[in-house]
């Protein structure tokens, strides 16, 4: 079953690639500058031990009791673990026993706590704010307007233990993904005019990495294509 599983994973990941490589072909991009992070939500721990030995070093989980179990069960695995969900305040110090990386940033609120929580640990956290790319229809996935990502981006930069790494977008239930993943594109620059090291853009999905990639996104987010269909939440 496990030899099964793997070679099921292996077929997928690469398949995945090629469509990465590709568009960076089509964009005229190095294909080094673009991160894939395998998002496991709902996969086993199992899975994620499997795509490590098949070169996976990024991975995304969104929910924080899941993610925590499987980061305890894969500890010696040489990943990074990315929250890719939203995050409530009250999650915050566990998260920041796995998280390498908090993609979710969204309310300056948020961004204190995990500041705090980075403090009494004794660690610094890599963060991106999240854009939302169709307000008011995507205000439930969270996000900040592309108006208000530049504020809230300046005040990270006060903050003593978050590294403002970036920004990170959903594409839109309705209407082009490509000109959402522009407007995300136009927000990174004018963070990068604050901080020019704050240069990632995770952006793109199963379906439409393509169009991710073109608009520069450094990192995609995929999770059908390489695991094929999530189990039901319990």
């Amino acid at each position: 079953m496990s030899l099964d599983r793997k070679a099921q994973l292996a077929g997928n990941l690469a398949a995945v690639n090629t469509r990465i490589d590709q568009a960076c072909v089509a964009a005229g991009r190095d294909r080094a500058g673009v991160r894939l992070i395998v998002v496991t939500k709902t996969f086993p721990a199992s899975d994620l031990q499997l795509l490590a030995t098949l070169g996976v070093r990024d991975f995304g989980e969104n929910r924080d009791q899941e993610a925590k179990a499987k980061w305890a069960a894969c500890a010696q695995l040489p990943v990074s673990w990315h929250l890719v969900g939203q995050l409530q305040r009250n999650k915050v110090n566990s998260v920041l026993k796995w998280a390498d990386v908090v993609q979710t940033v969204d309310r300056l609120e948020l961004a204190v706590a995990l500041d705090s929580a980075a403090e009494r640990l004794g660690r610094r956290l890599c963060v991106l704010v999240q854009v939302a790319l169709d307000i008011p229809v995507q205000s439930a996935r969270g996000g900040c307007g592309p108006a208000g990502a530049l504020a809230l981006a300046e005040k990270v930069l006060e903050l003593s233990h978050l590294d403002l790494c970036g920004v990170m977008g959903v594409a839109p239930v309705q209407g082009e993904p490509a000109a959402a993943f522009n407007r995300l594109a136009e927000v990174s620059r004018a963070i990068q005019g604050l901080a020019p090291w704050a240069d990632q853009i995770s952006a793109g999905m199963s379906g439409d990495l393509e169009a991710a990639i073109v608009n520069g996104a450094t990192q995609v987010r995929i999770g059908g294509a390489v695991l094929g269909n999530r189990p039901a939440l319990p």
